[in-house]
């Protein structure tokens, strides 16, 4: 008995053909052709590979299964997928031998333990983990480098989007329309010398919306007034 397991980490790697359906597809190809009968398929969706295992629940749920005896070997598309961090692929792999089960991997086949008398096998997993939380690493720091280059030309980076704009892909940011009305309402009512709670009510009174739907925060208001120049 198979226990899968299946994770992305952003939009962008799903995209590269690496979504959970991709994943779980070839796990489940897998069991058939090698003759195990899978018994669920555990997933951990926008989560980073170098999280422990308590912070993601479809791991947690999987090595439960392993250490509940439900299944006796745990399926990844490729040790990456189980963790990026050599720490955290160590430790998992550590609980999953430790009851007794086996790891397979669709690129490698079983992850082989520890052996005292081939010392050479645990070095190479571990360099392979080495060089996954490698490439990880460059990985964000060409994207913050890209970051703080945009930021300096005054372009938008991510985050909240302030109200008055939107994002329209690509780093971009236009104008909104309803929001800069609220915005220039916001900016009128406060130089009138209303309260921010005062603000919120007339907010709610002119049928302004917030983004969320829900009722107006005067911290939301001051956020807006302060950022426009008008608190």
């Amino acid at each position: 008995r198979a226990i899968g397991y299946v994770r992305v980490s952003t939009e962008r790697q799903a995209e590269k053909g690496s979504s959970l359906a991709d994943q779980e597809r070839l796990i489940r190809s897998w069991a058939r052709t090698h003759g195990y009968r899978l018994v669920a398929v555990h997933s951990d969706e926008g989560v980073s590979g170098t999280c422990d295992a308590v912070d993601r629940r479809g791991l947690t749920a999987a090595l439960e299964t392993l250490r509940g005896g439900q299944a006796e070997v745990l399926v990844v598309l490729t040790l990456d997928r189980l963790a990026r961090s050599l720490t955290v692929q160590e430790a998992v792999l550590s609980h999953a031998w430790k009851v007794g089960a086996q790891v397979f991997t669709l690129d490698a086949g079983e992850v082989q333990q520890d052996d005292p008398d081939d010392p050479m096998r645990t070095a190479l997993r571990q360099m392979m983990g080495v060089f996954a939380q490698l490439e990880r690493g460059m990985v964000t720091a060409r994207l913050r480098r890209g970051k703080v280059a945009k930021r300096a030309q005054g372009g938008y980076v991510g985050g909240r989007v302030s109200y008055g704009r939107r994002s329209v892909g690509d780093g971009a940011l236009a104008e909104d329309e309803d929001e800069a009305r609220l915005v220039e309402r916001v900016c009128q009512l406060r130089a009138a010398g209303r309260s921010y709670r005062g603000i919120c009510a007339a907010l709610e009174e002119a049928g302004f919306t917030t983004r969320a739907g829900g009722p107006w925060q005067p911290a939301v208001v001051r956020r807006i007034a302060v950022r426009n120049g008008c608190a």
